[in-house]
């Protein structure tokens, strides 16, 4: 990939992924194309510097036309949890064919929900596909397909994985809105699974930075990568540093009881869709990034760091 600065990279995706990717490639002084259905929003981030195109991931001709031009592309969409099956892989095929029209590499955001329950054992790259859940059999097919794409030489592929995001931006997740708000007021917080289990969370700054890294290397091309995360400790000690970074004593957790969910599952579609995967909480779920580190470095963000920041936007946002 050539040097120049100011050679086009594409974001299919204007969510918390997409936009940090954005930040970190801005930062790094790149041209940048976001694309998402609607183009720039109404007020912030509508950042001046970013190139927005309105495009439907779902219509193959538009999609194209949104990537041309594109060193790198970065597939960071993602459709609502319940519509998965129907909506991911045809946006994901399009955006392959974005890349491959463009000449572009391509940069994919996955989870680690294609590896299934592994009983408390550390997830690595080197596990196998073991999904026990209809979204979890969705990204793996999804991952196979990239990187039938990649051998056969019509994209140069990387994927990026992550678990649980954490931090600004980040509002539908296991500690987003529904926790993060609760700790600043000094209320309970409610939380899946067994808050005292080790649990991995990833901070999205360090997500969207090594997202780019990828695009830039070569020896990224083909491999899958765990984005580096911040020291794994239980729900309750993560809950705990937000508590600390907002000042607000000791936190104060509240599990939300299976039944409940399944019972509001019935009327809620992405609850419905959460359930399925709550054996990530009801079990050690610690992500080893030890091949990313080695290859590009481990600069994942302080635990104590990342949660001062998520309070800061959190009350940020609150005041705006």
């Amino acid at each position: 990939m050539s040097n120049d600065q100011r050679e086009l990279h594409v974001v299919f995706g204007a969510g918390p992924v997409g936009l940090t990717v954005a930040d970190e490639l801005l930062a790094r002084g790149r041209h940048v194309r976001v694309v998402n259905r609607s183009g720039p929003p109404v007020g912030p981030p509508n950042d001046s510097q970013i190139e927005w195109a309105s495009a439907d991931a779902m219509n193959t001709a538009a999609t194209i036309e949104a990537g041309a031009g594109a060193a790198v592309i970065y597939f960071a969409l993602n459709p609502p949890y319940d519509k998965w099956p129907e909506l991911f892989p045809p946006m994901q095929a399009n955006v392959l064919q974005a890349a491959q029209d463009a000449g572009a590499r391509l940069v994919a955001m996955e989870n680690v929900y294609m590896y299934g329950p592994t009983g408390g054992a550390p997830l690595t790259e080197a596990l196998p596909a073991a999904a026990t859940t209809k979204k979890g059999r969705v990204r793996a097919a999804m991952h196979d397909d990239l990187m039938a794409a990649h051998t056969r030489g019509e994209v140069a592929v990387t994927v990026g994985r992550a678990s649980d995001f954490v931090g600004p931006r980040v509002l539908e997740s296991a500690i987003g809105e529904r926790v993060v708000p609760a700790v600043i007021a000094g209320k309970k917080a409610q939380v899946l699974g067994d808050p005292d289990l080790p649990h991995t969370y990833t901070y999205m700054p360090d997500i969207g930075r090594a997202l780019v890294t990828l695009g830039e290397r070569d020896e990224a091309l083909g491999e899958t990568w765990h984005i580096p995360s911040g020291d794994t400790v239980t729900t309750r000690g993560y809950v705990q540093l937000l508590a600390d970074a907002a000042g607000t004593g000791t936190a104060r957790l509240q599990v939300a009881p299976k039944l409940l969910l399944r019972a509001l599952g019935l009327i809620n579609a992405p609850v419905r869709e959460t359930i399925e995967m709550l054996y990530e909480f009801e079990e050690p779920f610690i992500l080893d990034h030890s091949k990313y580190a080695a290859a590009f470095g481990d600069n994942a963000t302080p635990l104590a760091e990342a949660a001062s920041a998520t309070v800061q936007w959190y009350r940020d946002q609150a005041s705006a």
